[in-house]
């Protein structure tokens, strides 16, 4: 059933906008003419980018179960983040890309693969038969949330409670169009984060949506959902929501908020749905170009208790994380401060006993290139 709401849904959005394109084309037809005298092919390239980052984190209760998101659940060791490089090919319509990373960071983010599959984070090719329209085949990371594997891409090193709880990736085929300040994605995929489905699971297809609106050029909101069937016969639907602004040259701010809904297999059928959520704030500020200030505050709701497992009834947290980047060409120096405060005891001071707030201060380096 997906695949043939997929199949439709692709087919008019197709329709739509080559109306749309076709009415382009009248009302610019010299500019058009134009273009197609020139008949010229956009010449095939390759870029190679790529990263490497490490990092020491300090819990100040010394203990390093009260780390709870991705990446940096270590206490007083220096630690190794991920080594990246990413090949883009790109052609006159095809492309391709072959994404990989090495070490901690990596494996966590490939968590249901073995081997040599734990290295790749994105390999998929693409096809654009017209400049609004374009297909991918393959895997990707995900459209959902505000922050990134990759940490030079991110203003905090640590990651929020959103990121660490997903989805991460996706593998399947998704189709991309564009038009004007409108964009729009469907795909349809195997289940969240599984490139290789497991013998003997289930392994029904998961239906994935974005659509994406540019009001100004300073301002993008995105509306993005993913939904299925989990191969534990569990019934998910995410709902998130996206938001950047650019107020001036030195001050920008992001938000992110997702609800996840889940409808669990009680042996017989599906029962009500539980849910977790999630409402983050981004303010990033730059007085200098080498100096770069941000404050994340995030507010994650688990009431019942699908996620933190330290609180056997559910707990609500909210996080405050103040990171500084200092950068120098490609090199980014990140000292970074992180206060999470619980409205049930699920961290522990230094001498083991429960309590409601935990803290920790890391510095990060990453050279990106």
């Amino acid at each position: 059933m997906l695949q043939k709401l997929f199949v439709a849904a692709i087919s008019m959005l197709s329709f739509t906008l080559s109306i749309a394109q076709t009415a382009s084309i009248n009302n610019n037809t010299a500019d058009s003419t134009a273009t197609v005298a020139a008949g010229e092919k956009k010449e095939a390239s390759l870029s190679i980018t790529g990263s490497v980052d490490a990092y020491y984190k300090l819990d100040f209760a010394k203990s390093k179960v009260n780390s709870l998101t991705s990446f940096t659940q270590t206490h007083n060791a220096f630690s190794l983040g991920m080594a990246s490089v990413k090949f883009e090919h790109e052609g006159d319509k095809v492309g391709a890309v072959a994404d990989l990373g090495f070490g901690p960071r990596a494996k966590d983010f490939s968590y249901t693969d073995n081997g040599i599959t734990q290295a790749i984070k994105q390999l998929y090719v693409s096809y654009s038969p017209a400049d609004w329209l374009k297909f991918v085949a393959g895997t990707w990371g995900t459209h959902v949330g505000y922050e990134l594997l990759d940490p030079q891409l991110n203003r905090n090193y640590s990651m929020s409670y959103m990121f660490t709880n997903g989805p991460f990736s996706h593998t399947g085929l998704k189709a991309e169009v564009s038009r004007g300040k409108h964009g729009a994605m469907l795909g349809i995929a195997n289940a969240t984060d599984f490139r290789i489905p497991m013998d003997g699971q289930i392994n029904k297809k998961f239906l994935l949506a974005q659509y994406s609106y540019s009001p100004t050029e300073n301002i993008k909101i995105y509306l993005n959902y993913v939904g299925g069937q989990n191969p534990d016969t569990s019934k998910v639907n995410q709902f998130d929501g996206v938001i950047t602004a650019k107020i001036s040259d030195k001050f920008n701010i992001g938000y992110n908020g997702t609800i996840n809904s889940t409808r669990f297999w009680d042996g017989t059928k599906n029962i009500e749905s539980q849910s977790w959520w999630g409402s983050a704030l981004y303010l990033n500020y730059d007085p200098q170009p080498w100096l770069g200030l941000s404050l994340r505050g995030e507010y994650f709701g688990d009431k019942n208790h699908l996620k933190i497992m330290a609180s056997p009834d559910g707990s609500n947290i909210f996080a405050t994380t103040l990171s500084a980047n200092l950068k120098s060409g490609g090199f980014t120096f990140i000292p970074e401060f992180r206060l999470d405060n619980s409205n049930k005891e699920i961290f522990i001071d230094k001498d083991g006993v429960t309590k409601k707030a935990a803290a920790n201060f890391l510095i990060a380096a990453i050279y990106s290139f």
